[in-house]
């Protein structure tokens, strides 16, 4: 996972909820966890991770507040905990 990933998941589970995150970030951030994107019609996205599934429209500039908080849902339901796992200083574990 590079440096703009972490980030990106950090800020997915930051509060207040951000209004500012690219969609193609987060869809490269679940690719780098070992997920899977399906891209479909009309840009719809499906994501897979961990035996989870999530499907949404994919907007052309930034993830909304709402969409921003179904995907934490989503990564919080594949065991995914930004703090635990992937933290932002380079030596803490």
């Amino acid at each position: 996972m590079n440096h703009k990933q972490r980030h990106t998941l950090h800020a997915l589970f930051a509060h207040p909820v951000s209004g500012n995150i690219d969609p193609r970030v987060v869809l490269s951030l679940i690719e780098s966890l070992g997920g899977e994107v399906t891209h479909g019609g009309h840009r719809h996205v499906v994501v897979r991770l961990n035996g989870h599934t999530h499907g949404f429209h994919e907007p052309h500039h930034a993830l909304s507040k709402d969409e921003v908080v179904a995907l934490r849902k989503f990564l919080e339901t594949a065991g995914i905990d930004p703090v635990r796992d992937y933290p932002l200083e380079a030596g803490a574990a």
